[in-house]
């Protein structure tokens, strides 16, 4: 009997030390562990910004009825700034607005078969420009058109002497069209490259007299440029939404 009532104890004890036991190791782990979803960021456009460009310009060389010289069709160095503001909405899309000068380098000009030569020296072209452009993650494709002016200092000689002259028509003011590429490759920062026109309207010689059979002629640029710009971003550039 003090065997068996030994025996019935310890199964007792025991039973009441399992639980115990069992509760001191915690509750068990899951098997895996759900890793939150991610989310692309979000590249906020909007803002202001400032920034330089580098490039080259090209400009016609159909002038004076066909009459052409290299310094119309040969590259000239070019290199500005700009500053612009931008708002994004709807949520893709970008409206914004930018003021732009770049300095040139060289000139344009025809030498005539009758001993006089024209010698523009284009010292600069400028815009302000609406601009208009859609956006995916990390780049802008956008198209931009406004007004622009031309910094230009002229001359007129005749066998190698200043002379007298005399233009019908402005060709200082005009328009721009272009389109180009942006991309914010880091907090604040963006670079793009953009393709912009510059047409300043045509015009003619009144004086001297011998150049007016030479025609109308048209003042514009091709330009390609690459830039950068610092942005002033509202409420910071990327935001992360998991």
């Amino acid at each position: 009997m003090k065997k068996i009532l030994l025996a019935t104890v310890a199964l007792v004890a025991l039973g009441a030390t399992v639980p115990a036991l069992a509760a001191d190791l915690g509750a068990r782990a899951p098997y895996y562990n759900k890793a939150p979803a991610y989310a692309a960021p979000i590249y906020n456009w909007t803002g202001f910004y400032i920034g330089g460009h580098l490039g080259g310009a090209f400009s016609s060389s159909n002038n004076f009825n066909g009459l052409t010289t290299g310094s119309n069709s040969n590259g000239r160095f070019l290199g500005g700034v700009q500053a612009g503001y931008d708002w994004q909405f709807a949520p893709n899309w970008v409206l914004g607005v930018e003021g732009q000068y770049s300095w040139l380098s060289g000139n344009v000009g025809a030498i005539f078969p009758n001993g006089f030569a024209y010698n523009n020296n284009q010292r600069g072209i400028g815009s302000v420009t609406g601009r208009v452009g859609y956006t995916w993650g990390p780049a802008l494709l956008y198209v931009k058109g406004g007004y622009a002016f031309s910094d230009n200092n002229e001359t007129v000689t005749f066998l190698g002497a200043p002379t007298a002259f005399a233009i019908n028509g402005n060709h200082r003011d005009g328009y721009t069209v272009g389109a180009g590429l942006e991309y914010m490759f880091a907090q604040n920062w963006s670079a793009k490259v953009e393709y912009q026109y510059y047409n300043f309207g045509d015009s003619n010689f009144v004086v001297p007299g011998a150049l007016a059979p030479f025609g109308r002629f048209t003042t514009d640029d091709h330009t390609i440029k690459a830039g950068i710009n610092y942005r002033f971003n509202w409420g910071g550039p990327v935001v992360a939404k998991y």
